[in-house]
């Protein structure tokens, strides 16, 4: 066995040297699963081998955040990173540790609670590409415009499954260790220890010392509580050939691909109970994706989606995206009873979800009220800045006559601002040509 581990950290020293000239940089997609763990420790050891004067090739740690991982993984993860980028500086290692996060455009709550996207399933999976994919294809796209080309190491084994095995083999070519990358430009894929079983992953990670200074147990530990099936998500997806987390045993605790998130379970009955809430509200997502009172007749392209038998199959409504909007309030605020600085939701995708409501016309529902209801605070997503706040007085004494004129042009403020905070100009215009006509229509109702 260590006669193979140590042939793979030769060939890995060999690769490293080969093109000497060349600067493109190696990325090695982290996860902090066993996998991705095992292949970090060899490269870190080939890069002690190889003198100094000749460590002329970046190595990029990149970890994807979806901001929706299981909670002890992330705290695994980030606690493993910092080691990571820390030993590297104090080793003179050219190791360099990057996160990446999907844009708040593109997250699951503000595509989920703000769009009104259904949750993904196995047919309509959008959460790869905007979560997954873009996220580390925008990296690698600045890795290759700065240094001509880059080289992926990617942590896959055959024996993980027939179909990585299948999709490893396609890719290969005989006699050489990069193969191209199907769809990343001037990218190449390397995978060192594609060949190595489990058993070999896990002699790596309990019995050679972590080179950055981690204890190994504690991931051994997190498999253990986590018993289901051995298998770890892709560390970095960069297309949809790879496979993403329906199946995966650490991946996003909103995962409503699978039917049961067992890995999740398995960890709330061995003491992790501060864990429940949210198998609870991933299973409510689940059973109320495709109830027609939950959904629109259309979607967000105006294409109609209403079933033979009458059932609407469009986004869901606003009443829905209102009501799961509190349930993932309430969820956050059990589980800050026991871990405060869990936040299953970000500020900023609260304030993206009002202002997709607002760009849709909706102005029944509003996010901080929502928030205040299931915190009992007061958070007003409105400025307290002195000088819009005497703007907002002079504006009401302008339309004391006619409290709709204050509506119209408070909502017209807030659309042009919302714009500009998504970076969205575009169909300003439009917008505001259709809350104007909405308004002169209940006018004309209120006169009639």
């Amino acid at each position: 066995m260590s006669k193979r581990i140590n042939y793979i950290i030769s060939e890995l020293q060999d690769q490293y040297l080969m093109d000497d000239d060349s600067q493109r940089p190696w990325i090695i997609g982290f996860s902090g699963g066993k996998d991705s763990t095992a292949l970090l420790q060899l490269v870190w050891l080939a890069l002690k081998n190889i003198p100094h004067e000749l460590r002329n090739r970046n190595v990029f740690v990149v970890c994807n955040d979806t901001l929706v991982e299981n909670p002890i993984i992330t705290e695994y993860v980030f606690e493993i990173l910092k080691k990571i980028g820390k030993a590297a500086v104090e080793q003179g290692l050219p190791i360099k540790v990057q996160k990446t996060i999907p844009r708040l455009e593109d997250t699951f709550w503000v595509n989920i609670l703000g769009r009104g996207y259904p949750v993904p399933n196995s047919v309509f999976r959008w959460c790869t590409d905007k979560m997954k994919i873009k996220p580390t294809s925008r990296y690698i796209i600045e890795q290759v415009a700065e240094n001509g080309e880059a080289i992926i190491l990617i942590g896959t084994r055959n024996s993980e499954s027939v179909t990585r095995a299948k999709s490893i083999k396609k890719h290969e070519i005989k006699g050489k260790r990069l193969t191209k990358h199907p769809h990343q430009h001037n990218t190449y894929v390397y995978s060192p220890i594609k060949e190595l079983m489990l058993e070999e992953i896990w002699y790596i990670i309990n019995t050679m010392t972590s080179p950055w200074g981690a204890d190994n147990s504690k991931l051994f530990q997190i498999y253990t509580d986590a018993s289901a099936d051995d298998y770890e998500c892709p560390t970095l997806v960069t297309d949809k050939s790879h496979s993403s987390c329906g199946q995966s045993r650490f991946g996003c605790w909103t995962c409503t691909v699978v039917k049961e998130d067992r890995s999740m379970t398995a960890m709330v009955n061995k003491g992790y109970s501060w864990l429940k809430p949210l198998l609870d509200l991933r299973a409510s997502m689940v059973d109320e994706r495709n109830k027609s009172e939950n959904r629109l007749p259309t979607r967000r392209n105006g294409q109609f989606a209403v079933t033979e038998d009458g059932q609407n199959q469009g986004n869901y409504t606003q009443k829905y995206r209102a009501t799961l909007l509190e349930q993932v309030l309430i969820a956050q605020r059990d589980i800050q009873k026991e871990k405060p600085h869990i936040e299953l939701i970000t500020d900023q995708e609260l304030v993206a979800i009002q202002v997709t409501w607002h760009r849709d016309l909706s102005f029944e529902y509003q996010v901080n009220n929502i928030y205040n209801r299931v915190y009992n605070k007061e958070m007003d997503m409105k400025t307290n800045d002195e000088k819009i706040q005497k703007e907002i007085a002079l504006l009401k004494e302008v339309c004391s006559d006619q409290e709709s004129d204050f509506d119209l042009i408070q909502e017209l403020l807030i659309m042009q601002k919302n714009k500009a905070l998504l970076n969205r100009k575009r169909g300003l215009k439009d917008d505001m040509e259709r809350v104007i006509e909405k308004y002169l229509k209940k006018e004309a109702e209120n006169v009639h």
